[in-house]
Order: C-alpha cells, then structure tokens, then sequence
C-alpha cells in the first residue's frame, strides 16, 4: 500500500456534490477530476491544483484511451449522474439507453480499466447512488432502474475485490441541494428551496469519511438523509 498522498479520481467533479468532495479533500488527497471539460471544470482545477480529465461518459469505448498513461489512482468516486423522469408508459429506449449508459455502464467501465491501478494501492471505490436506489417510484423508472443496477454492481465488486484490499461503499443520498436537484424539481413542476435539502457538503463530508476511514473497518452501504430541521419535500430520490 502506498504511502503517498492518496491520488483520488472524482467524476462529475464540477457538480455539487463533486465540486464540495473536491475541496474536501483538497488538503489531503492528489485530485484527478472527471467531467465534460469546460470552464467550470478549468476553474475547479485551477482553484484546487487538480488534474482535469475530460470524459464522454455516455462513449465507454473512449475510456482506456483516454486513461491511458494516467499513473497512480487510489480512489475512484463514480458521482455522475443523469435523471430524466417520465413514467415507463412515456419513456421510450434513447431516454433509457442514455441513463443506463452514464449511470451504470460508464462507472462498470471505468472501474474495470482502473482496477489495476486501484488493486495496488488497496484503495476505495465510491458510488454515489441514491435514495432512488433503494426504491423506485412512480416517474422515478429509468433512473430508479439504473442506480438499481449501480447497486448491484457495487456489491458484486465489493466480494471480488476483497481479496485484494480493495473497498468498495454505495453512498444513498436523499435530496441534495444541487443543480441536478433543480432539474428534478423543476421535472415535477414544484419550487426548488435549497435550504430543503441535505447541503452538498454534508454528502461530501460522508464520502471523505467512507474514504479516509481505518483499514480495519468496511463500510458497505451509507444512506444520507435530511435533518429534522429540514422542511422536506415527499423524497422520491436524486
């Protein structure tokens, strides 16, 4: 095991919860942000001192080339994420290929090309997954769907890697104040009220905790929910 700065890859690093891990972590953890590229990619790098990597997440194919000569990877945090919301009566297949593609196909993908690098660090996989991924309801179907399957996949992972040091925790937010979160409301036609929901810091913070936690513990499975003092919407998931 390395005993280096930890070298942690986040993608969707300029969202809301990835821009809150990032500088979480900045202080302790060599940064490698995933996303689409674009200024607020740029900015968060230039702000933290971190390694940008522009990624097609709905293009797996592109991945091992555009991993290649990357070097070291502790940790790989999979937080992209897309939601459409439609009932399965009104969703047709380029709705549902899409989601699956960035939500589960991409971080399947990712994982197996950076296993070797994650392997000799015995370092820890991340998935972000959602309240959604718990259970699925009405209008929820392709997203509930996908994050189902990012479920399986973590808990596959978890028994096949733990021959190698390595850990793998699915993280269950419920509704966080995010711009992905303003979509979904907007979705449903209801008010985006940030103070609502969990804050993105928060998320972050169980994260880094699941991240830097004592060998000696795994911790499979976190689920984050709003406070009491949180005047919350019905929680459907996102």
């Amino acid at each position: 095991m390395t005993t280096h700065r930890p070298v942690t890859l986040i993608t969707g690093a300029s969202g809301g919860i990835g821009s809150a891990l990032a500088r979480a972590l900045a202080p302790t953890h060599d940064l490698i942000l995933g996303g689409r590229g674009g200024a607020a990619l740029e900015r968060l790098c230039a702000e933290l001192g971190a390694q940008p990597l522009p990624l097609d997440l709905t293009r797996p194919e592109t991945f091992e080339g555009a991993l290649a000569g990357l070097g070291r990877v502790t940790n790989l945090v999979h937080n992209a994420g897309v939601v459409d919301l439609g009932a399965v009566a009104g969703q047709g297949h380029v709705v549902w290929t899409h989601t699956l593609a960035v939500n589960t196909v991409a971080p399947a993908e990712l994982t197996r090309v950076l296993l070797p690098q994650v392997r000799a660090e015995q370092g820890v996989v991340v998935f972000v997954n959602s309240g959604a991924g718990l259970r699925a309801n009405a209008g929820w179907g392709s997203y509930a769907a996908s994050k189902f399957a990012l479920r399986a996949l973590a808990d596959a992972l978890r028994e096949e890697e733990a021959p190698h040091g390595v850990r793998v925790t699915s993280v269950y937010p419920g509704r966080t104040a995010t711009p992905m979160q303003e979509k979904v409301r907007t979705q449903e036609g209801a008010p985006y009220t940030p103070e609502a929901f969990i804050q993105p810091e928060t998320v972050a913070a169980t994260i880094a905790f699941a991240l830097n936690a004592p060998r000696d513990a795994t911790l499979p499975d976190l689920s984050v929910r709003p406070g009491p003092q949180a005047a919350r919407p019905h929680e459907a998931g996102a």
